[in-house]
């Protein structure tokens, strides 16, 4: 038996749309996002009806049976740079600075470090998200620079931070056997 405030981590279903919706149609939360205003249901159940790839990992956090945060972990597809995947993640208004965060961080960080192949975590953050920037930093990402005018935010253009973590303990092969 889970307790009422804990935190699952699974993996996103298409019933979880309309929980997605209402996530990311949240003004202070899609701010500091790469979405758009007023996300459907609709939309969104497309979306995770059909994933980008089958190494793309789409995770929600879920506590007392709410749906109170997603993130991704989506490889990059170019040949040279299979090692590397982009992180997203959003965390409801009403839970954050919970633990939600850190929860799907631990998982993301997890799943790559342990069955993914992935070497190096990227993301971009607005360089005004304190929470987040530090939240990042604890699991290892460092700043690796700033984009000016990255991205349109609240009519204006605003920069941003690219942040990266390469893997803590890179597996090994022993060689030779024995």
């Amino acid at each position: 038996m889970t307790a009422p405030d804990a935190i699952d981590v699974r993996r996103a279903s298409p019933d979880d749309a309309p929980a997605f919706a209402r996530l990311m149609g949240d003004p202070e939360v899609f701010a500091n996002l790469m979405q758009l205003p007023l996300p459907s249901a609709d939309q969104w159940r497309q979306r995770l009806a059909t994933p980008a790839g089958p190494d793309h990992l789409h995770a929600v956090a879920v506590r007392g049976g709410d749906v109170v945060g997603s993130a991704g972990l989506h490889p990059v597809e170019r040949l040279r740079r299979r090692h590397c995947a982009m992180l997203g993640i959003s965390v409801a208004r009403s839970a954050q600075g919970q633990g939600v965060g850190t929860a799907l961080m631990q998982a993301l960080c997890d799943y790559a470090d342990h069955w993914a192949q992935i070497l190096r975590i990227e993301l971009t953050v607005f360089t005004d998200n304190e929470r987040a920037i530090a939240l990042y930093q604890r699991f290892g990402f460092r700043i690796e620079g700033t984009h000016r005018g990255y991205a349109l935010r609240h009519g204006r253009y605003d920069d941003v931070l690219a942040m990266a973590r390469l893997h803590p303990r890179p597996p090994t092969l022993a060689w030779p056997p024995g």
